[in-house]
């Protein structure tokens, strides 16, 4: 019923800029009406940022796809990577198709619980839910080859710097002030040397603290 609207969405990120061919066939993959309430059935496949409930949205797949396909690097494969912020899952189940290991972790509880129930029916063997304060990261599982943040916080946490393999990369939201968020993306090219990389104007919810 959905294929379709998932092969022209595919063909709408294609046009927004995003190249990755693995990136574009994992939107053309993983079914988005799926992580969203179904009244909000016939607008899952608009490339629109929607809500999720407990003030979040899942995110335009425009946008997933950008900074998903920002953590690639040419000719290299993804290995491990950190979601900071699983919101509903959608973007958890993209990551699992484009990397080796996908750990994800969300502070809000209900969401936390209603992102297990939506991938379980998918049974995706490389992805673990975690439920935690994304903030600290997860330092069990570290280091990590690309760490991405669904939040937008003032700057990046440190202990996430700290987690991110070298050679890795970091793809943030960061807020300038209260009305203003840049993605940048962060590479760490050695165990004291960061490259930051600041591209275009994003908007996400507020990166929080703490577990709820």
């Amino acid at each position: 019923m959905f294929d379709k609207a998932r092969l022209q969405l595919a063909e709408k990120v294609a046009a927004s800029g995003v190249r990755n061919r693995q990136v574009l066939e994992a939107i053309a993959t993983v079914p988005r009406h799926a992580f969203i309430d179904h009244a909000l059935d016939a607008r899952a496949y608009e490339d629109s940022a929607l809500p999720i409930g407990h003030q979040q949205t899942i995110s335009k797949p425009s946008v997933v796809a950008r900074m998903v396909e920002l953590l690639m690097r040419p000719k290299k494969d993804l290995g491990k990577v950190l979601e900071i912020g699983t919101g509903c899952g959608y973007q958890a189940a993209i990551l699992s198709l484009v990397a080796q290991e996908v750990y994800s972790i969300e502070r809000i509880k209900p969401l936390h619980e209603q992102a297990r129930a939506k991938l379980r029916p998918f049974r995706i063997p490389n992805l673990r839910l975690v439920y935690g304060d994304g903030i600290r990261g997860l330092p069990q599982a570290a280091p990590f080859d690309g760490i991405i943040l669904a939040a937008a916080g003032l700057g990046i946490p440190d202990p996430l710097l700290d987690q991110l393999a070298i050679g890795g990369r970091l793809v943030a939201p960061v807020a300038k002030n209260e009305e203003e968020q840049q993605l940048v993306v962060v590479e760490r090219v050695s165990s004291q040397r960061y490259q930051r990389t600041v591209l275009e104007e994003v908007f996400f919810v507020p990166l929080q603290s703490g577990i709820v």
